[in-house]
């Protein structure tokens, strides 16, 4: 596989493409088909595990270690995204309605959730 362009979002658009056709593929060839196999716990777990190492990785005062771990928690977030049926794409098209937007005014503009009894 071709490195993807790194323009425009096309990053994004590849990742996205990419963690669809692994949907199709071998659990025994592909990281992804197998955590798509194992379901959302499995990729929650993961995904939990990338945010300690991030924490930790806050703490060092180098930072590209920060950025190796955040790469993978975004990475593990598109999994769960594309298990959930969206897209990394659909996560730029939220983050494009709210540009520009106070994050105070965005926040107070969001629907109240009601508590669970």
């Amino acid at each position: 596989m071709s490195e993807p362009k790194q323009q425009d979002g096309g990053l994004i658009e590849a990742l996205d493409q990419v963690l669809e056709e692994r949907k199709s593929q071998d659990p025994s060839q592909s990281y992804v088909a197998k955590l798509y196999l194992k379901g959302l716990p499995k990729i929650l777990e993961k995904i939990e595990e990338e945010c300690r190492e991030t924490i930790e990785a806050a703490s060092e005062d180098e930072t590209d270690h920060l950025v190796y771990e955040v790469g993978d928690l975004w990475f593990h977030t598109l999994v769960l995204l594309h298990h959930k049926g969206r897209t990394g794409a659909d996560v730029l098209q939220e983050l494009g309605r709210r540009f520009g937007v106070s994050g105070i005014v965005e926040k107070a503009s969001r629907p109240v959730k009601e508590k669970a009894e």
